[in-house]
């Protein structure tokens, strides 16, 4: 992924809101920022009046301007993220010494190449050589690319091997991909057990519908951002619930592909706490561009009161699942759970858009049957809807209970935890 520094950013409706457009005699249209103009102004005036537009244009772009985003992107960026682990320092000095060698290797071919045309030119009264093999050539150009390409091999597969290595991992966390949020699950370490749904902050969202980009983190902010500690070794296991995903954080030097029913690892180690972002890199679909990634590194103490925090907070989401539920308490937590896992994909009017199936109004929805929904749920469909296992029993008969009371779906009907938990079975 290359994520380039951002420029100064204007949306159309801004750029548009002082444009007029001037209709001539034989219909064309005179199109001039912030003025009418006639095609019988003397040009002078023409000219003048669009160097005026021009300067108010800048003016006011400087309210849109963006700044370096620190662990993310920065303006007019050229050179890779600055690194925040060995590998990826590894991997920039790596880039450098290539790039390096190449620019040699351009300088001495060219060189050679530019001084023979000029220095043995025609015009001069040199005569092209006639000769046939060379056999001191010949290994000369063998053995020096030879050497070159060793020279080369041999630090990028120190460095390969080592990112590869995964093994001795202080915190295993397993990052699963689905369209178009990333799932975490702390799977061995300090913090075991926790596991939650990382997607687009809601306000990023709505900038994005509005075509306002604010913030130098638009599209980079999240709901919830994956916390590791700092100088500890972290393994990343990428799974994808639906379609090829791809896992990357440039301050951190790792990128790897997150596929359906494959296991791939990758790991890194933060030397500076901060917060650090990323994004899918693999083309994942019609909202690819949001599924942004944030990772806080906090320091050992810091992350050691947030795992408490987080624990605490699971233990209090825990419901019983044999409670039996109001029918306006499971829809009111319903729509809390449809807003924050649902509403990305089904839209908030439930009436889905493309391959995104419709729930207002769905067949299964209205199902006398409330197993069918129920099963869509934990299992998924189709290989588009991702199954959602890691919603509480509770949350999952709230969303259901949810939808099928939302819009036209009228049923009356209501789903209790318990009947989410023997399906589980």
């Amino acid at each position: 992924m290359a994520m380039a520094g951002l420029g100064a950013r204007l949306t159309h409706a801004e750029t548009c809101n002082n444009d007029h457009v001037q209709p001539t005699k034989s219909n064309e249209m005179i199109h001039v920022p912030g003025n009418r103009v006639s095609p019988t102004e003397p040009l002078a005036l023409r000219v003048r009046k669009g160097l005026t537009a021009a300067a108010l244009l800048s003016a006011t772009s400087g309210a849109w301007a963006v700044s370096d985003l620190p662990g993310g992107p920065a303006v007019r960026q050229l050179d890779l993220h600055p690194a925040v682990t060995r590998i990826a320092s590894a991997q920039q000095d790596l880039h450098h010494m290539m790039m390096y060698i190449c620019i040699v290797i351009f300088v001495a071919v060219f060189g050679v190449m530019f001084y023979s045309i000029f220095a043995h030119r025609k015009s001069k009264g040199h005569k092209a050589a006639d000769f046939h093999e060379s056999t001191t050539v010949e290994i000369v150009w063998t053995i020096v690319p030879f050497l070159i390409v060793i020279g080369m091999a041999l630090p990028a597969t120190k460095v390969v091997v080592a990112q590869k290595d995964t093994t001795n991992a202080d915190l295993t966390i397993k990052a699963t991909g689905m369209q178009w949020k990333w799932g975490y699950e702390y799977i061995k370490g300090d913090g075991e057990g926790i596991q939650f749904i990382s997607t687009l902050d809601a306000s990023q969202r709505a900038l994005s519908d509005a075509g306002t980009p604010q913030g130098d983190n638009y599209l980079l902010k999240v709901d919830n951002a994956l916390v590791v500690p700092v100088d500890k070794k972290i393994r990343i296991i990428t799974t994808a619930n639906d379609v090829i995903h791809s896992f990357m954080v440039p301050a951190f030097g790792i990128k790897q592909d997150a596929i359906p029913g494959f296991v791939r690892d990758t790991w890194f180690r933060a030397e500076k706490v901060g917060d650090y972002y990323g994004q899918c890199v693999e083309l994942c679909g019609k909202e690819h561009a949001y599924m942004p990634i944030h990772v806080k590194v906090l320091s050992a103490e810091d992350y050691a009161k947030w795992v408490d925090v987080k624990h605490k907070q699971m233990q209090a989401l825990a419901d019983d699942p044999t409670k039996v539920w109001s029918q306006g308490d499971l829809i009111a937590r319903g729509e809390k759970v449809y807003t924050a896992n649902c509403a990305a994909c089904h839209q908030p009017n439930g009436k889905g858009g493309g391959a995104i199936k419709a729930l207002d109004g769905s067949a299964k929805v209205l199902s006398d049957d409330v197993k069918v929904q129920i099963d869509v749920l934990l299992n998924g469909q189709n290989n588009i809807m991702p199954p959602w296992k890691q919603l509480s029993d509770t949350e999952i008969a709230a969303v259901i209970t949810y939808t099928k009371n939302q819009w036209s779906n009228k049923t009356g009907q209501t789903v209790q935890p318990a009947e989410v938990l023997a399906a589980r079975k």
